[in-house]
């Protein structure tokens, strides 16, 4: 998030490292790339367990624990796309008609 954050800050001039920049970027006229960025990173880090923490932390402690999960292609192939995916279609059509 705060990698793509900062490229589109970058795109006009604003520093990343400047509160009032952040804050000017995230409430004016670029509100549609936070909205973005946001929706990208949530919705897609969930599509992998390297995607985001949480969801590597969750393997790691249920491994730990003796319970079996599915590998990474796996996790893609049986869940992110068969539930992630359109779910994620539904989000994109939503916030084209709507936005």
């Amino acid at each position: 998030y705060l990698n793509f954050l900062t490229a589109a800050m970058a795109k006009f001039g604003k520093d990343i490292n400047a509160p009032t920049n952040v804050i000017a970027f995230a409430t004016g006229e670029n509100l549609a790339y936070v909205v973005s960025i946001s929706l990208g990173s949530v919705f897609f880090g969930a599509m992998t367990y390297i995607g985001n923490g949480p969801n590597l932390m969750v393997k790691s402690i249920a491994e730990h624990l003796g319970v079996t999960m599915p590998s990474f292609i796996a996790y893609i192939t049986k869940y992110a796309l068969v539930y992630l995916l359109p779910v994620l279609c539904v989000v994109y059509f939503v916030m084209k008609v709507v936005g």
